[in-house]
């Protein structure tokens, strides 16, 4: 398990600094996010990655697993959970009480 990030930035969410990194690529089977800007899920079977609301609040994820996404607010108003499959990348903004997919490059194995 395994967390490489780059240098730390300081960033201002809902009004409160943020000290945290621009990148990260990370082997956990679980994470919650800390204002990253770009994030690589790669070298375990699956991960439960948290979009933490508090400190984060747009987030481009790249899957290189299968990635389990959860946060205190809904997806797209709708949902509780969202999958990503190995391969996917998924860009997530968080714009009043809810978390917003603004670009998605789709299902890699259909």
């Amino acid at each position: 398990m395994a967390i490489f990030k780059s240098t730390p930035i300081t960033r201002i969410v809902k009004g409160n600094e943020t000290l945290s990194s621009e990148s990260i690529i990370l082997s956990n089977q679980q994470y919650t996010t800390n204002g990253e800007k770009f994030i690589v899920v790669k070298g375990v079977d699956a991960c439960d990655l948290y979009l933490d609301s508090k400190t984060s609040d747009h987030v481009i994820i790249k899957a290189l697993t299968i990635i389990n996404i959860t946060s205190d607010k809904k997806i797209d108003e709708e949902y509780d959970v969202i999958e990503l499959n190995k391969g996917a990348c998924v860009e997530f903004k968080l714009i009043g009480d809810f978390w917003y997919i603004l670009s998605s490059d789709g299902l890699k194995n259909s």
